[in-house]
């Protein structure tokens, strides 16, 4: 029999940026949450033994504007999960995620991530440890299947198992993650998506909330798969076209329309690489990388990307850049008409 289980509402995990290294980091969350107040904002995966033996501030710290943000670990004992969900929950994140997902080599080394869901209860142990250790949400992203099995009740029986464990919250990667012949960019593109898997596990699994990802790229998309699960996350093109952002916080979340224009943004950001700089040093150009997909499809918007990307500008203060970079896109406008 299942536990009882104090069910989150659903309506947290409606929108969400997904998980993904080496982009979403602290700055570009604080870029995302500049154009979106409701999506909910997702850490690259930080492994339990970063958090065990390494720099812990370096791993954890995050802006206050991010909220609402969570934690997404990697790992597989169930003692140090437990650790490091508290550890989260005592830096102030919403909530606490179990990578269950993630195909590539180093992660399979360490016998976490996608190759966990051949381990279903090892994944509800460590999920009860978690549980135990925090008060926040505890949640699971996984793929479909693993390699090529393909089977509908693989999946069941996982999302089953880690229930029972008090798990109310599953994203589902609608893609199987194969473990052996792929790199991690072909397992975001090569098997195939079967959102239809997502679906089903909505259909048995009514009280839980399952929320789909993979494969997104519009609010089109984003509508159709609210009629049939709890919420959509959105990776790659939240971070190639992030202006998507602006608009799902009157969409999908019933607010106002959005009144932010791009350079008012720009500004911010700016303003933000003055401020981290005075902090702890933090170069502009590692901010800046994050906030390359704002002009994209406008005009003037290469002529724009390459002076923030141009390393000869590397010395400059950010403002000064900034200046070449409106000149760069006023040009390329003008170019275009």
């Amino acid at each position: 029999m299942t536990p009882f289980v104090t069910r989150p509402d659903p309506r947290r995990w409606r929108l969400s940026v997904a998980p993904m290294m080496d982009w979403t980091d602290r700055h570009c969350r604080y870029f995302h949450r500049l154009l979106s107040k409701n999506a909910l904002l997702y850490t690259e995966m930080v492994t339990t033994g970063a958090l065990t033996h390494g720099d812990v501030q370096r791993h954890l710290r995050f802006n206050a504007e991010e909220h609402p943000v969570a934690l997404q670990l990697g790992g597989s004992d169930p003692r140090d999960l437990a650790g490091s969900a508290r550890l989260g929950q005592e830096w102030g994140y919403d909530e606490i995620n179990l990578n269950c997902g993630c195909p590539s080599d180093r992660v399979q080394r360490g016998a976490f991530g996608a190759c966990l869901m051949n381990e279903p209860a090892l994944v509800a142990d460590g999920v009860k440890a978690m549980r135990d250790a925090v008060d926040i949400p505890v949640t699971v992203k996984h793929r479909i299947g693993v390699d090529r099995i393909e089977r509908y009740e693989f999946v069941r029986d996982f999302v089953g198992t880690v229930s029972e464990a008090g798990c109310a919250v599953f994203i589902v990667h609608a893609r199987n993650a194969w473990l052996d012949g792929l790199s991690p960019k072909e397992n975001r593109e090569i098997p195939p998506l079967r959102y239809e898997l997502a679906y089903r596990l909505k259909q048995d699994f009514p009280a839980l909330t399952i929320a789909v990802n993979g494969g997104i790229k519009d609010n089109e998309a984003i509508a159709a798969h609210l009629q049939q699960v709890d919420g959509v996350m959105v990776g790659r093109e939240a971070y190639y076209n992030p202006w998507l952002l602006t608009t799902w916080d009157a969409t999908f979340f019933g607010q106002a329309p959005s009144t932010l224009d791009r350079e008012a943004v720009e500004e911010a950001m700016v303003a933000y690489m003055e401020r981290a700089q005075a902090e702890d040093g933090c170069p502009w150009y590692s901010i800046a990388r994050h906030m390359l997909g704002l002009y994209h499809g406008q005009r003037g918007g290469r002529l724009w990307r390459q002076v923030w990307s141009n390393h000869k500008l590397k010395p400059l203060p950010p403002r000064e850049v900034w200046r070449q970079a409106r000149e760069a896109l006023a040009r390329g406008a003008t170019l275009a008409s």
